[in-house]
């Protein structure tokens, strides 16, 4: 009888524990995951701006060189801003509101590292903002943007005051452009807005008004009603896929087995076009490696479902991405990812 007792006690305290167990992820799925609160911040998921900033590829409105729709900021200059790829760092706040996307390794076979451009959206926050690499200064020039980084290596900042580009530096913090957030771990604490950058580079004097030549594009046309995967041979945890969904003629990205998750919107990172660049990387002094982006080198672009095979070319004005037939390759309106990877590695494509 003493035995049955303490089984009948076992079996309640069980029932209690799972009855509690189901009230949190009932919480969690529910009310609980409808705010994320950041500091003194809320921002809500599926959150919807109430600026109309991003527009259609077919009407009259000023265009955007990148997007290659219509857009409130077409006619100002973008900003490019260093972002991690550390996992410790994900979800990134802004990523998916960024326009075109370039992602590369700052240490061979190693750690990669994002320069998000944000010119049409405006993204609330921005980060966390890493340090510069002078490998990336060049891809900023070509856009004619704005360089918004976290100090930097050696190599990056002895270029920076060269005063080749504009740049905004949170070690300087002009117009207090960034700002630290107790709620995640240093280095990975600092973040900024596009307001604050706008703010800071306006009262720098800087020239607000694009340059920038802008690609061009053709129609927004799936020519193939079949999903397949992209995968990026980054080494773990930075290596990354990318879903090509025929339905919606995009490219969703994910990165170390987990979705490309946006912190500030709760959305999946979603392109139109996927650009992988080979260049050659090697390590040139401690955690510090220099990629070569300076002449031309293989390209394949993936855009509406197709496969584009050809080369990149860096002229004076900017970088130029070309068919085999040495033509300009038109993208697809909408966002890009510019993945850079080596010349021995190789890109996998899976049927789904």
């Amino acid at each position: 009888m003493i035995l049955n007792f303490k089984k009948e006690k076992l079996l309640k305290i069980a029932l209690i524990l799972t009855a509690v167990l189901a009230v949190f992820i009932l919480y969690f799925y529910t009310l609980g995951n409808k705010i994320i609160v950041q500091n003194e911040d809320v921002y809500y998921e599926d959150e919807v701006s109430d600026r109309e900033v991003v527009g259609s590829e077919d009407d009259d409105s000023p265009k955007s060189g990148i997007l290659g729709t219509s857009c409130k900021n077409a006619e100002k200059r973008a900003y490019a801003v260093m972002m991690a790829a550390d996992r410790v760092a994900r979800p990134l706040s802004g990523v998916s509101e960024a326009d075109l996307v370039f992602e590369m390794p700052v240490i061979t076979d190693g750690i990669t590292r994002y320069m998000a451009i944000f010119q049409c959206e405006e993204p609330k926050e921005i980060g966390s903002i890493r340090s510069a690499r002078h490998d990336f200064i060049n891809l900023a020039l070509g856009l004619d943007a704005i360089y918004a980084h976290w100090g930097g290596s050696e190599f990056a900042l002895n270029k920076l005051r060269e005063g080749i580009i504009d740049n905004i530096d949170a070690l300087v913090n002009p117009h207090d452009a960034y700002y630290r957030k107790s709620t995640a771990r240093a280095p990975h604490n600092g973040f900024t807005s596009f307001e604050r950058l706008d703010e800071a580079a306006s009262k720098l004097g800087y020239r607000l008004t694009t340059k920038f030549s802008g690609y061009p594009h053709t129609k927004d046309e799936s020519v193939r009603n079949r999903d397949y995967e992209i995968n990026i041979p980054y080494p773990s945890p930075y290596n990354v896929k990318f879903r090509y969904d025929s339905e919606s003629n995009s490219y969703l990205r994910s990165t170390g087995g987990f979705k490309e998750v946006d912190k500030n919107n709760n959305r999946q990172v979603k392109v139109k076009n996927l650009v992988v660049m080979k260049a050659v990387s090697k390590q040139i002094k401690d955690q510090y490696n220099d990629v070569d982006l300076e002449n031309s080198g293989e390209l394949t672009v993936y855009r509406n479902g197709e496969i584009i095979l050809g080369s990149w070319e860096k002229r004076s004005d900017r970088y130029y991405f070309l068919n085999n037939n040495k033509e300009e390759i038109e993208f697809t309106p909408g966002k890009i990812w510019v993945s850079i990877i080596q010349p021995n590695q190789d890109i996998f494509i899976k049927n789904l």
